[in-house]
């Protein structure tokens, strides 16, 4: 997809709505991006705000910040949006104790079960994030409305409902396989009318489908790469919503993730037990004694040690090392595993740890630190997933000097190049691709690493290829800064200030009039 090239002298204002956000709620890559494209963006003369829930992390973080609106009853409840700059970022904090003033993440409870009225509690979140499209904020009107994953996804539904003039949106996948679908009795109880309960509104497979809803109703649909773009599109990866994606690929593009390369760097990472240079590959070999020793394991240079950091998931394929992991750990191989998440998981991952003490580590629960020590200290990073819109870890896997391991999915397989004989030959080559995903192929990929990491001279070339790989946001800053400037031109003309539009009073409640619509420019949006 080629877009035109941005001109940072034509500032445009995004709305980014969002349930988590690096570094004050995190849960996987969607608080990564959250958190950090606004900062690249910016560079493309788009300015960012962001709408997240008030969490207890953020009111806590947020020092002294200015009340930007107040309302009284939005979907029942009454709340305050605070306006703040943290980290960097211009933040709307959306202060609703009842529902976000909670113990737990933003999805459940300490008790792991996801909270009750989850339906609620994000639809607020969308409803509010219309609502300031709309005006609901002195002096403050977005030109666009990035909506990201289900949590965010009723806001083009709430803005077509509404019928007012109102700024594009588009409505961003990070993982598909989460929809938000909620049974239809909440109708009501989300301020949708009932017509809004068809195939042609909100309605799915007869539930309420929060992402159905934002990928019905959007202006344009993003996904995380180019890959994965494709791959959601078919019956297999489209998770009952491939039909309506294939109708909508007309306005479907995959863009790459990346990586803040100011928080990823090595030689300043405060994570990293003996920080070095970009490229010292000898900077690294204190970091790998230092792993193995954090961990209980023998402090072997000569072991091949891989590392996971990752939701415990079947989706990661990580129950894929319970079957695989007599034939992993041969040859003097190591392998270190942190992350949370299934419970079944967990214990197989405790049990290799009792049978191979001195080869198999695992830390069960969330870890920042490790998830930045990890990369800077393994020989490879392990990503055996069964799908993966774009991934992280090897991005910061490549920069750090650790070669991935990967399956040939989505966005791994767009950021990896194999190591095979060609790509070796060309001096291309930045790790190792496996499918179909299963035990015997990821046995067979870990041998072949294994092998080409016992010539020294052949993985320091695979190494100094990842970090050459470029994982920052630069270039994939500039095609989202493209794709939403075209997206707005094609909207336009759109009705801006006071003298067209009456803007949402600040309690939330309507008080637009009419106002006649003009035809839309026939702009060609490039695809």
């Amino acid at each position: 997809m080629n877009f035109a090239s941005t001109h940072p002298a034509c500032p445009l204002e995004l709305l980014s709505v969002a349930s988590e956000m690096f570094p004050f709620v995190k849960t996987g890559g969607l608080g990564d991006i959250v958190g950090t494209l606004p900062h690249a963006l910016a560079r493309h003369g788009i300015r960012t705000r962001t709408l997240v829930p008030g969490y207890p992390a953020l009111l806590s973080a947020m020092g002294s910040p200015r009340c930007a609106a107040r309302f009284s009853d939005v979907l029942g409840h009454s709340g305050t949006i605070w306006e703040s700059y943290l980290c960097g970022n211009d933040i709307f904090i959306l202060d609703v104790p009842a529902l976000y003033d909670r113990p737990g993440d933003p999805y459940m409870g300490p008790d792991g079960n996801d909270w009750p009225d989850n339906d609620i509690r994000f639809a607020v979140l969308a409803r509010v994030a219309a609502h300031i499209a709309q005006g609901m904020i002195d002096g403050y009107r977005p030109d666009l409305v990035q909506a990201h994953d289900w949590q965010a996804g009723l806001t083009a539904a709430y803005l077509h409902y509404d019928g007012s003039v109102a700024p594009p949106v588009i409505q961003t996948i990070h993982n598909l396989s989460f929809q938000g679908c909620f049974p239809p009795s909440a109708l009501s109880r989300l301020g949708l009318p009932d017509r809004a309960m068809c195939v042609d509104g909100v309605e799915y497979y007869g539930n309420i489908g929060f992402l159905k809803a934002g990928l019905h109703f959007s202006a344009w649909i993003t996904t995380v790469s180019p890959t994965y773009a494709r791959e959601i599109q078919t019956p297999e990866g489209g998770m009952g919503l491939g039909g309506l994606l294939r109708t909508r690929a007309r306005v479907l593009t995959g863009i790459l993730n990346g990586i803040d390369t100011d928080i990823w760097d090595p030689e300043h990472d405060p994570d990293v037990h003996f920080p070095y240079r970009l490229r010292d590959l000898a900077g690294r070999r204190p970091n790998k004694r230092a792993l193995q020793a954090e961990f209980g394991l023998p402090q072997d240079p000569d072991a091949f040690l891989l590392g996971i950091v990752s939701r415990l998931t079947m989706q990661k394929g990580i129950d894929l090392l319970s079957q695989a992991a007599d034939e992993i750990l041969q040859d003097n191989t190591q392998l270190v595993v942190v992350g949370s998440g299934s419970l079944p998981i967990q214990r197989e991952l405790s049990a290799l740890q009792r049978r191979f003490p001195r080869r198999f580590a695992c830390h069960l629960g969330y870890s920042e630190a490790l998830g930045h020590r990890m990369p800077a200290s393994a020989d490879a990073m392990l990503m055996p997933s069964r799908f993966e819109p774009c991934g992280l870890t090897q991005m910061s896997a490549c920069h750090y000097g650790s070669v991935p391991i990967a399956s040939r999915v989505g966005g791994l397989a767009d950021t990896i190049v194999d190591a095979n004989a060609a790509a070796i030959a060309g001096n291309a080559a930045t790790g190792f691709l496996f499918s179909p995903v299963d035990a015997q192929s990821l046995v067979a990929e870990v041998r072949r690493a294994r092998t080409v990491f016992r010539d020294p001279a052949a993985w320091s070339v695979l190494q100094r290829n990842a970090i050459a790989y470029d994982v920052s946001w630069c270039g994939k800053a500039a095609q989202y800064a493209n794709l939403f400037r075209a997206v707005v031109a094609h909207a336009r003309p759109q009705v801006r200030g006071d003298d067209n539009v009456v803007p949402l009073r600040r309690d939330g409640q309507s008080t637009r009039r009419a106002i006649a619509r003009q035809p839309r420019p026939r702009t060609r949006i490039p695809h």
